[in-house]
């Protein structure tokens, strides 16, 4: 929005409007000792200088168009066709606010629409609402959703279950926005300090008081379960009154067997890999699809597709579940709003990119994360940790500390490698989890064996050097 300041003459014509001499007297109800009589501002400048210093500024970062990356960790960089950028940046779409008023938003109504229609068929489940803030907080909907669910009262009138499962897989940072959500309910929230991260392991905590069991698939350590395992689990949580809720990888969808044919109640995730950029941590895109049994039991907004007096297709808000809404005692959520801009980029994207365009990007990340992981592991010192598949990210137990390989890589060889875990996971010490994406070259992933090699051969010179000291104490 362009910004022409007021002149002299305008301010005094506006000041006559409402009776006042000085700019001053609109703060007169305000004590004059508490008024600042003077304010330590820099010089002014004008607009050619202020563009050369935020330039200068912004020189001195380094950004991924000149660095090599090899981090996910939840938030991942994917190619962004230039289509996204130029029709959701149309006026028409990037200033519209929300639809209230279906006869005057009818394209952004029928967007929300497309959307919802494209993460259904991608997910296999029945129903998408018009997205969440992030994934973090989609998860939290997720659990606030299946308390209110039909099976979230007990057998026998025993009252509302209260247990929340999370699986220790689960990205950290949902765990966390789970318990910071769902604070003062009362809820017993079990699971996420597990160590040992097997389903069957997580199984074992779940009882007539469990709501829902929330698990990721591939889960944050990059582990990829089947589907097969995915139904015994789901199985097994039906068996105990219980919902399963499953945070995926959108683009693993284009390659894998979507969650809605393996028994899963609620599908969610981090959106803001079908074209969204990085942007600094956001904002972001949190999908978020049900069984039609659920539907008015989800949080969020929907918008349907209904006819008009005439035949003709329109498009409404179906659902509208917030307070401001509805009568407060039947709101399934405090949420206030959606997600529409990012959402609508995931539609072009999905739309530009088609079924054939996911699964190539799919298969490309599948096939350069095993590639790189096979040259790692060849490399003395390195050990993949794990032994399920992966999708795109995989853990790597390293011979040295994370950070100071990550400072090395950075510095010396401009690549970012990969994510830190031991504050999630400290019985995961020393490992780093790498991801690899299409946007990764050949060339990358060889530059970062090789830096990887480097690090293993200045430890060991390290370690043959302690050795020759040692020996010359002795």
């Amino acid at each position: 929005m362009p910004f022409i300041a007021n002149t002299d003459a305008d301010r005094d014509a506006m000041l006559a409007a409402v009776g006042l001499e000085r700019i001053e007297d609109l703060f007169r109800d305000v004590p004059e000792q508490h008024r600042y009589a003077t304010l330590d501002l820099p010089e002014p400048l004008s607009e050619l200088e202020v563009l050369r210093e935020v330039s200068a500024l912004a020189d001195e970062n380094d950004h991924l168009g000149e660095l090599a990356s090899f981090l996910g960790a939840g938030a991942y960089r994917h190619f962004v066709p230039s289509v996204v950028d130029f029709l959701a940046g149309r006026s028409e779409f990037y200033s519209a606010y929300t639809p209230y008023q279906p006869e005057v938003s009818q394209g952004t109504l029928q967007a929300i629409f497309e959307y919802q229609s494209m993460v259904a068929a991608l997910t296999g489940m029945d129903a998408a609402n018009a997205s969440h803030y992030d994934g973090a907080t989609a998860t939290a909907e997720a659990v606030i959703m299946a308390l209110n669910s039909a099976t979230g009262n007990r057998p026998g009138g025993k009252g509302p279950r209260k247990r929340v499962v999370l699986s220790p897989a689960l990205n950290p940072q949902y765990r966390e926005v789970v318990h910071t959500y769902t604070q003062g309910m009362g809820l017993d929230i079990v699971g996420g300090d597990l160590i040992d991260h097997d389903f069957h392991t997580l199984l074992e905590l779940v009882d007539e008081d469990t709501a829902c069991v929330v698990v990721q698939n591939p889960d944050f350590l990059g582990q990829l379960h089947s589907a097969a395992e995915m139904q015994d689990l789901a199985d097994a949580v039906h068996a105990a009154g219980a919902l399963l809720a499953v945070s995926v990888d959108p683009i693993s969808l284009g390659m894998f067997t979507p969650p809605g044919e393996y028994g899963v109640d609620i599908v969610m995730g981090e959106g803001q890999s079908l074209g969204n950029a990085l942007n600094f941590g956001g904002p972001y895109l949190g999908f978020f699809a049900m069984r039609t049994a659920d539907v008015r039991k989800s949080a969020g907004r929907i918008a349907g597709e209904t006819v008009d007096v005439d035949g003709q297709t329109g498009y409404v808000l179906t659902l509208s579940t917030r307070e401001q809404h509805i009568r407060r005692g039947r709101a399934t959520s405090n949420i206030c709003t959606n997600q529409a801009l990012m959402a609508l980029r995931a539609c072009i994207y999905l739309a530009a990119m088609g079924k054939h365009g996911l699964r190539s990007v799919a298969e490309q990340c599948y096939h350069k994360a095993q590639y790189a992981a096979t040259r790692i592991s060849m490399i003395p010192g390195y050990q993949i940790v794990g032994e399920k598949p992966f999708f795109k990210e995989f853990v790597v137990r390293c011979p040295a500390p994370v950070h100071v390989i990550k400072d090395y890589l950075l510095m010396e060889w401009g690549i970012v490698a990969g994510y830190d875990l031991v504050d999630d996971y400290p019985e995961l010490g020393e490992c780093l989890l790498l991801c690899v994406t299409e946007m990764n070259t050949r060339q990358e992933i060889d530059d970062l064996v090789e830096a990887l090699a480097s690090v293993a051969e200045m430890v060991e010179d390290m370690e043959l050097e302690l050795v020759r000291e040692l020996e010359d104490v002795r």
